[in-house]
């Protein structure tokens, strides 16, 4: 792990997507936090140790779900498939497939395995996965402030991990889509999916893949406009260590029939594009339910000091 000192910083922007707005001042308590995702590896040992079975193993409860549909009653989870043409891109369920069989251990569905990918972050976790692992290491998932002040690496206001140029002379610094998402990849950055956790250059703090590769669970639930802290701030005007929202607000009121929390989740994926998704920075943020497990979201955890 790495050890983060803590401090003030500026959270969000106001240069990309409205729910990232407005610009606020925020302090962090010193953490340690994991230099890189949570790899295949290291979970496989932790289900090794505790026999843990991951949400997307489970068939879900028909009662826990009205109007479930057909087959959807099946252990699986959700896989990108690149469609064959042009698709369009309002609509994610043209490359998202539920696949009945995809856990973790089988990523892309039955027949899919994990060799070559032990230093890969393991992907198809649910929130509730991600924090059993935590528990089981005597850590926690990171609130949505830390983990966005141990992304900008020490650099205040900066749009990328590295800088406001997101391939600087051209190279790749991050794993993220190249070319017009969905149907069009050049593998400039040399991935098509999840690449291993290490092999694109650390931050300012020596942290690997806070942008790109994986999402990246968090503790808070999800509040479309960000908390500001009043009433909670420190005496430099600063909002000390923010929580996220509520459970209730956290609910996808457009889906009123759907009744499961959503969770911030940080740092964007090899699946964000310019033109699609340009969340592969530090401010970016988005919701997700706890119930959902894919082939993008992952997880890393944080020690907070007493």
């Amino acid at each position: 792990m790495v050890h983060i000192p803590g401090g003030t910083f500026t959270m969000g922007s106001e240069r990309f997507y409205p729910e990232e707005a407005p610009l606020r001042r925020v302090r962090v308590d010193p953490f340690w936090i994991d230099a890189a995702p949570v790899t295949n590896a290291q979970f496989a040992a932790f289900v090794a140790a505790t026999g843990h079975v991951t949400l997307a193993e489970i068939p879900p409860d028909p009662k826990d779900y009205p109007g479930l549909l057909p087959g959807m009653d099946r252990a699986g989870s959700l896989v990108f498939t690149r469609p064959e043409g042009p698709v369009d891109t309002h609509d994610a369920a043209q490359w998202w497939r539920f696949v009945a069989g995809a856990c973790w251990r089988h990523p892309l569905g039955p027949g899919s395995d994990l060799e070559g990918l032990s230093d890969h972050p393991v992907v198809q976790v649910a929130y509730a996965d991600a924090l059993a692992y935590a528990k089981w290491a005597g850590k926690d998932l990171p609130t949505e402030a830390e983990f966005e002040f141990a992304a900008r690496g020490g650099l205040e206001g900066a749009d990328y991990a590295w800088g406001d140029e997101l391939a600087p002379g051209g190279a790749m610094l991050a794993n993220y889509w190249q070319g017009a998402f969905p149907g069009e990849n050049t593998l400039a950055d040399g991935w098509e999916r999840t690449s291993p956790v290490r092999h694109f250059p650390a931050n300012g703090y020596g942290l690997h893949d806070m942008i790109g590769n994986t999402w990246e669970w968090t503790r808070d639930w999800w509040s479309a406009v960000p908390v500001t802290g009043a009433g909670k701030k420190s005496p430099c005007c600063a909002i000390s260590n923010p929580r996220g929202g509520t459970l209730r607000g956290s609910l996808d009121h457009s889906l009123p029939g759907v009744r499961i929390g959503r969770k911030v989740i940080k740092g964007g994926s090899h699946l964000c594009a310019a033109n699609y998704c340009r969340r592969y920075r530090p401010a970016a943020r988005h919701p997700e339910t706890i119930d959902t497990s894919t082939t993008h979201i992952g997880f890393r955890c944080v020690v907070r000091e007493a």
